[in-house]
């Protein structure tokens, strides 16, 4: 009898561990999506999975507080409500509530089980369809043919550049999209936050490409809804993604996508010196390996504006340091960068912008309610000097200079506030100084990457067929891939599992 009580009481314990695991995992999952939101926006399961099995160093610890303020603590607090409401009347729980009258609730074991798996599976559920993990899971079901039927591959493309090769630099600019202008200006609000770099998208010798006759730009696609995924789309023509089965712990340290021929490798065969520069920590995300293994020379990231004082030792705030220490930064190494006998390329990346709520530093002016709308403000007159400084460089008179968001922002509780839900959200961008120009910059239809090819012609190459990877040169008359195909369809056959992708790009 007293050996059968024992095992009673064995299973009894493991079925509750086995339940508190489970519930656990609910609670977890269901909170965590719903922080994910949140923090993030609607940007696709596939960058969930990135963000999730990427280096965490570097990130901004407010992401962690947040984290668990909004969804491990909840977690817990409801994991121990559950425990004490669910599992009470398990036997080995039994004395510990006796002295509870009636107890708490008059589950039996066996219906406590029963709860626990149909709780835990409602929140599972629950989390999945917010993250979008069963649109994912229905496309990597099916198989893209998209490579196969429309891809140019950069490596086997006839590209000349011109006699006299022209620098470039690159300015992303973190979650800016045309949403912040004014609806008079092609934006989504009653006044303009950002009128700098609306001026500079409006000036008569800059060009803006539109998907209206206004100002405007190009819509988000799968694989480049966050930075790093952003900047390989612009640069290579293609999505960023991870194949199931590949460790994403360890993927991009030692090889980011090694098969493809991207626009740094294709400047780095032409004899140029080329550099990126970050005011955080450039391993973040897999931004360092990406670049430095496919041909870039130089990175600069917060930890060298420390050893050269434009930021004191052990300096930090936000991802790392506001952006007008990182134009301070830039304005000291470019003239040195210019100074080569080769051709040089600047990638620049800002991060005040980041969300949520982007960081007020000390140059925001609180001209609007909204804080973001501040430091976009704030930005848009940074840029704007950097640019009005560049114009007075010796190089400039060479250089081609473009300024591209690189998705549009996560900060879905601003947009949610401030932004209809009928309004098309675009990402940002303007060409200077560029090589060529073109009357077919507006109402057009274009993604992240038909950047690059744009890039390229910007800087006077020409591209036999106008087509490097899966984007379109849009100084040319040749249709991108989404005019011809139209954007759902384009986007989901980018979000479909692809043999032809994982390898020929996954694999030298």
């Amino acid at each position: 009898m007293e050996e059968n009580n024992k095992k009673k009481i064995h299973k009894s314990i493991l079925a509750a561990v086995l339940c508190t695991i489970l519930v656990f995992l609910g609670f977890l999952g269901f909170f965590s999506a719903k922080w994910y939101i949140r923090e993030f926006g609607d940007t696709g399961f596939d960058s969930v999975l990135y963000t999730l099995f990427s280096e965490m160093g570097g990130t901004d610890p407010q992401v962690i507080a947040n984290y668990m303020k909004t969804a491990a603590l909840p977690t817990a607090v409801c994991l121990l409500v559950a425990v004490l409401v669910i599992w009470n009347r398990f036997s080995f729980l039994e004395e510990l509530f006796a002295k509870i009258k009636g107890g708490l609730y008059p589950f039996s074991n066996r219906a406590s089980v029963v709860v626990s798996v149909v709780l835990s599976v409602c929140l599972l559920v629950n989390a999945a369809v917010t993250v979008d993990l069963p649109a994912y899971i229905s496309y990597v079901s099916q198989q893209s043919t998209i490579y196969q039927d429309e891809y140019i591959d950069p490596a086997k493309a006839d590209i000349t550049f011109p006699e006299e090769k022209r620098n470039l630099i690159y300015i992303y600019l973190e979650s800016m999209e045309n949403s912040f202008m004014s609806q008079e200006n092609g934006g989504a609000l009653d006044h303009n936050p950002i009128p700098e770099l609306t001026a500079l998208a409006e000036e008569g010798e800059n060009i803006n490409f539109s998907h209206t006759d206004g100002i405007g730009g190009f819509y988000n696609m799968t694989g480049a809804s966050w930075t790093i995924g952003a900047m390989v789309s612009q640069t290579s023509g293609i999505p960023l993604k991870v194949p199931i089965g590949v460790d994403r712990n360890e993927y991009g340290q030692d090889s980011f996508l090694p098969g493809a021929t991207v626009l740094s490798d294709i400047l780095d065969e032409n004899g140029y010196y080329q550099a990126l520069m970050v005011g955080s920590d450039a391993n973040f995300g897999g931004r360092a390996p990406y670049y430095t293994q496919h041909g870039l020379d130089e990175v600069l990231d917060i930890f060298d504006a420390r050893e050269v004082g434009i930021v004191p030792p052990g300096y930090y705030v936000f991802w790392g340091m506001e952006d007008f220490h990182l134009f301070d930064f830039a304005k000291q190494e470019l003239p040195r960068i210019a100074a080569q006998e080769e051709p040089f390329a600047f990638t620049l990346l800002t991060v005040d912008t980041h969300r949520p709520n982007g960081y007020v530093c000390e140059k925001c002016v609180g001209l609007w309610g909204e804080q973001y709308e501040n430091v976009m403000s704030c930005s848009s007159k940074q840029v704007y000097d950097f640019i009005e400084w560049l114009k007075q460089q010796d190089f400039y008179e060479n250089t081609t200079v473009i300024i591209a968001g690189d998705h549009v922002t996560m900060d879905e509780n601003y947009i949610s506030r401030a932004v209809p839900e009928d309004y098309t959200r675009t990402v940002y961008n303007c060409f200077m100084n560029s090589a060529v120009d073109t009357a077919n910059n507006k109402n057009r239809q274009f993604v992240a990457a038909d950047m690059f090819p744009t890039t390229l012609a910007a800087m006077g190459c020409t591209i036999e067929g106008d087509r490097l990877g899966l984007g379109t040169n849009l100084f040319s008359e040749k249709p991108t891939l989404v005019e011809e195909m139209g954007y759902e369809a384009f986007d989901a056959q980018l979000a479909m599992t692809s043999d032809y992708y994982t390898r020929n790009f996954f694999f030298d």
